[in-house]
């Protein structure tokens, strides 16, 4: 199957899913090379930048723009490679031994499907994931099939054991597992998924896994007035021109104050959230900058007051 062309010169528009909200999308010349280079190679891409800067969306906005499936997972300092590949609920298991009138099924019963087994074999995944419906099953694009793909997000990776990016790696690298309990492997499909991992350089990774992945550093969006305009037409609001730039004039003060001072900086997510405020709670250009100025420190001003 040929590798998918993002466009530069169109927005791509990204319906609600899970916990992710309504938006909209514009990729950029250097972000589509990277995707497609990363991909022509097997490898997975890297995006690097600071929070806000749209890493997690670019994942998102890969899937939609190919008509892919899209699988994320966010990792925290809880999370282990076995978790990417399946979770079994001992838990479970034990209620039914222990229940009245119950009896707890084989082992392989409780096992739920994990990321990696959505991403590498759907058909195998649906049909564990039926017998329980234990976990979080991706929701596929209209018209999607299995050969069409998917875009997998392995979100703030940084925040992992310095095990896991390797492990994670390593699984790839073998286009497949094993599964306990059912005796089977999970091998991937003829089309293999487009891998996203994201960092926000809470923690140095491994150099071994550096050395395995694409990266690309995502930079702030120049434009963050227009961006602005887009992501509120998408929403059916209207947010005055004086008033998208006076909110980014606000937004790079705040970051110099936290780059100053070494603390949380705002990004693109708070700018987006200040304008959508503002757009709500006000119609006139006027009452929309006394209402920006009113809340701007809600959003933009995150970071714990400093001692004296």
């Amino acid at each position: 199957m040929p590798l998918p062309s993002y466009p530069t010169d169109r927005d791509i528009p990204l319906e609600p899913c899970g916990t992710w909200p309504l938006s909209v999308h514009r990729f950029d010349a250097v972000t589509t090379a990277a995707l497609r280079a990363a991909e022509a190679a097997g490898r997975p891409l890297l995006l690097r930048g600071a929070p806000g800067t749209g890493k997690s969306q670019t994942a998102r906005a890969a899937a939609a723009a190919a008509g892919r499936l899209f699988v994320p997972v966010v990792i925290d300092g809880r999370s282990e490679a076995q978790d990417l590949q399946w979770r079994y609920d001992a838990v479970a298991r034990l209620s039914d031994a222990h229940a009245p009138g119950t009896q707890a099924l084989e082992a392989g019963h409780y096992l739920g499907p994990g990321p990696l087994w959505w991403a590498f074999d759907w058909a195998g995944a649906q049909r564990q994931w039926d017998l329980r419906q234990q976990g979080d099953r991706p929701e596929p694009p209209s018209g999607w099939a299995p050969e069409k793909g998917a875009v997998l997000l392995m979100d703030e990776i940084d925040k992992a054991d310095p095990d896991l990016p390797n492990a994670f790696l390593e699984v790839l690298g073998n286009q497949g597992f094993s599964v306990p309990f059912l005796g089977q492997r999970v091998v991937r499909g003829a089309t293999p998924p487009l891998v996203i991992i994201t960092t926000n350089e809470e923690r140095d990774l491994p150099d071994a896994f550096l050395r395995r992945c694409f990266v690309h550093i995502l930079q702030a969006p120049k434009d963050l007035a227009e961006m602005g305009r887009r992501h509120l037409e998408r929403r059916g609001l209207h947010c005055h021109t004086r008033v998208l730039a006076r909110a980014a004039e606000l937004l790079e003060g705040d970051r110099a104050k936290a780059r100053e001072h070494k603390t949380y900086a705002p990004g693109l997510a708070e700018y987006l959230d200040l304008v959508i405020a503002v757009a709500t709670l006000g119609d006139t250009e006027q009452a929309q900058l006394g209402m920006l100025e009113a809340t701007a420190g809600f959003v933009l001003d995150k970071a714990a007051p400093l001692p004296g």
